[in-house]
């Protein structure tokens, strides 16, 4: 998919959402971004680009991706103005937890190159926007987000963001914003177009919502398609979704908070 302007943003009506949340509006932040000193700023663009080496070498596992490869992505990523603007835009000090995994998403996109990715429970979109900077670079793939994710158990700094405010309007072309946090648009998603290489769990704690879209998501993944979880220590369902694999629980990064990961190849 090519072309530099924004991509018109898909929206369906509200059915049964489990959260009640007004949807904002995506065209202007819901407030001014809380201002950093310069120093605060270095050490939230220097925790963005934190890399675990563990984390890694499962990247290049899940992969296949040459550790040479990754490097070279990290160095792009690292000379990149990405950190800068997610930073201007409002990701600081209420996202420092998962600050790092950020990188980790973009990488894995960068090696991937997947051609559809789907994701659940957007919010502010700060994954959203590695997974979108990773496929401009890769100039290839779509992005295709359901939100928004619930608010329960969040800091305040982080309930309070627009949903997409970290989604900078250059990188809209490739994304399309499902509002409708509901099972049946999940399910129209995934079944609404080529398989999806890449699944992003990111949907809240309830245990039964993860079940269903584990399932969901790696019955709909390609040959070469990789499922991730977020927070998987919130629930059993990642756990017992990796036994009915025949595998122990599987972690792409140990956080916190934890992310597991998957991949389709080999299995």
């Amino acid at each position: 998919m090519q072309g530099s302007g924004p991509r018109p943003v898909a929206t369906f009506p509200r059915r049964g959402d489990s959260d009640g949340d007004a949807v904002p509006s995506l065209t202007r932040l819901s407030r001014p971004p809380t201002l950093l000193s310069a120093a605060a700023r270095k050490a939230v663009r220097q925790r963005m680009l934190l890399l675990r080496q563990a984390s890694l070498d499962r990247l290049s596992n899940l992969t296949g991706a040459p550790t040479t490869a990754l490097r070279g992505f990290r160095r792009d990523l690292t000379e990149s103005g990405l950190p800068d603007l997610l930073v201007q835009r409002g990701a600081g000090l209420p996202f420092a937890r998962e600050l790092p995994q950020g990188a980790l998403l973009y990488l894995l996109v960068r090696a991937l190159r997947p051609t559809r990715i789907v994701e659940t429970g957007v919010r502010p979109g700060y994954s959203t926007a590695w997974f979108l900077a990773g496929l401009e670079a890769n100039r290839h793939g779509e992005l295709i987000s359901l939100g928004p994710g619930p608010a329960a158990g969040r800091a305040s700094g982080v309930r309070e963001v627009t949903v997409g405010q970290f989604v900078a309007p250059a990188l809209r072309s490739r994304w399309t914003l499902v509002l409708g946090n509901t099972e049946s648009h999940l399910s129209t998603i995934l079944t609404g177009g080529p398989r999806v290489d890449l699944f992003f769990y990111d949907n809240g704690p309830d245990p039964d919502r993860a079940r269903f879209e584990l399932r969901s998501g790696w019955a709909a993944l390609s040959r070469e398609g990789v499922l991730l979880a977020h927070h998987v220590d919130a629930n059993l369902a990642w756990p017992e979704f990796c036994r009915a694999q025949g595998l122990p629980t599987q972690t792409l990064d140990p956080g916190p908070p934890p992310m597991g990961a998957l991949a389709m190849r080999g299995r």
